[in-house]
């Protein structure tokens, strides 16, 4: 029986489906799965602050398998107008293959800055082109993603909505925060500089600034990258709702031919 969720939970353990995996291993998961399950770690955790998510950044420490997960969240440094907390998932046997830390703010009491404007909507958009392979994969069969600059396996940046076409949890609506997290690991699939065909482009870490809470099943990406020849490579994206700009995402990226 097909997956109808990214993740089941069993006690206080989660079980990644195939609708959590990636493209670069058939056993391993896309980071925008865990990255959503740790960021729904965050929100319940010390959810009574009034305190809001400002900042999460993940270490993409080891492939993170399918099967049986462990996820834990402890407060890392207390305080009433700060507050950083910390989390991690593990593998049966111990081993830590996500660690993340999440900073928790006041909310601001004034508004400022220009937002920038939103750009076209997800109905404007044409359904992605990536091939999963013939199994089920996070970037085809767990997200909707529409694209209105740009596309999958084309160079240069690229624009696209993304929506969770099932549960982030089996039986749970997806957070705001929880949809952000599961598409923000995207910038280097969408708006890569190097040629698929050719390259691996893995990005080993992730940070999500958050300047507001995200409205609605959408969220879109204005996406690009940049690797110099003896550098590093490095993605980034704006992030919106339909209502405006609600943060920004970059990712440190391994880039080698394949």
């Amino acid at each position: 029986m097909a997956a109808s969720s990214v993740f089941e939970s069993s006690g206080d353990r989660f079980i990644a489906t195939e609708l959590a995996r990636g493209p670069w291993d058939p056993d391993a998961q896309h980071g925008g799965a865990p990255a959503a399950l740790l960021m729904r770690a965050f929100e319940r955790h010390d959810d009574d602050s009034g305190l809001m998510l400002a900042r999460v950044t993940y270490e993409l420490l080891r492939p993170v398998p399918l099967g049986e997960l462990s996820v834990a969240c402890s407060v890392l440094r207390p305080g009433r107008r700060v507050k950083l907390l910390e989390g991690s998932i593990t593998t049966p046997d111990g081993t830590e293959v996500v660690r993340a830390r999440a900073l928790r703010v006041a909310a601001a009491g004034v508004s400022a800055g220009a937002d920038g404007q939103v750009p076209a909507g997800p109905d404007e958009g044409v359904p992605n082109a990536f091939e999963n392979r013939g199994v089920a994969m996070f970037p085809s069969d767990a997200m909707e993603i529409k694209f209105v600059a740009g596309q999958f396996y084309e160079l240069g940046p690229s624009t696209a909505w993304f929506r969770l076409r099932v549960p982030l949890v089996a039986g749970e609506e997806p957070s705001g925060l929880q949809r952000l997290a599961a598409a923000a690991d995207f910038p280097n699939g969408i708006a890569t500089e190097v040629p698929w065909s050719e390259y691996v482009f893995i990005n080993a870490d992730l940070t999500i600034y958050i300047e507001r809470q995200p409205v609605g099943e959408w969220i879109c990406l204005d996406a690009r990258m940049r690797v110099v020849d003896g550098g590093a490579g490095f993605s980034e994206a704006v992030l919106y709702d339909r209502e405006g700009r609600v943060g920004r995402s970059l990712q440190s990226l391994y880039v080698a031919p394949r």
